[in-house]
């Protein structure tokens, strides 16, 4: 029941008051979105904390103006990769062999079925994939925040290539696809803070098939 009352009871928030979220609280939000469901659990994107205020700033300015992004506790920017190389799966190979106790050798087959499920993309193709599921693990993320009682704001709303040009994303072979702030509402500037929350009714949005 706790779940459903917060997921009541978050928003994509508007206005923060610069209240920060204690560190507790953070760790947990980022221990379930590291947690987050993934294909192959392979997770092929990168989740940059933004501590730096003047590079906030910076994104702010890229990002339409959005007064959270200054006003939040912390900012957290989620990045794809351009690209699921021999490299990036072998070392999740080794993370696989070093958490499960087994030998790298017998990981053989695993690292083709991953890799033989992204040679047949497009660089746009793998992109997309990658995208989907940073987007995952960004839901997981909004999930933690309620259930922290942290307000959060994810974000699709900048100019990607601006973005990863602050961030130097290109050179890693990243892509910015999403957005996150964390914080706490700020009541009397926000008018949706007492807005009913608004879904489309069950029967509406799920079709059974029997």
């Amino acid at each position: 029941m706790k779940l459903i009352e917060v997921l009541n009871w978050r928003y994509a928030t508007k206005r923060m008051n610069g209240q920060k979220v204690p560190k507790e609280k953070l760790d947990r939000i980022l221990d379930a979105t590291r947690l987050s469901a993934s294909s192959f659990g392979l997770q092929p994107y990168t989740i940059f904390l933004i501590e730096n205020e003047e590079l906030r700033r910076k994104i702010q300015a890229v990002a339409f103006n959005q007064p959270q992004i200054t006003e939040a506790s912390h900012l957290l920017v989620f990045s794809a990769w351009t690209n699921v190389t021999d490299e990036r799966v072998t070392d999740f190979m080794k993370d696989v062999s070093r958490e499960r106790g087994i030998p790298v050798e017998s990981l053989s087959d695993y690292k083709g079925r991953i890799l033989g499920s992204v040679q047949g993309k497009s660089a746009e193709g793998v992109i997309s994939w990658t995208a989907r599921q940073a987007f995952i693990a960004l839901g997981t993320a909004l999930i933690a925040a309620a259930n922290e009682e942290v307000d959060a704001t994810p974000m699709e709303g900048f100019n990607p290539d601006a973005l990863d040009e602050l961030l130097h994303l290109g050179e890693k072979s990243l892509r910015s696809v999403a957005i996150l702030t964390l914080g706490y509402r700020d009541a009397e500037k926000d008018p949706l803070s007492k807005s009913k929350k608004v879904r489309r009714e069950k029967d509406k949005l799920l079709v059974t098939l029997s």
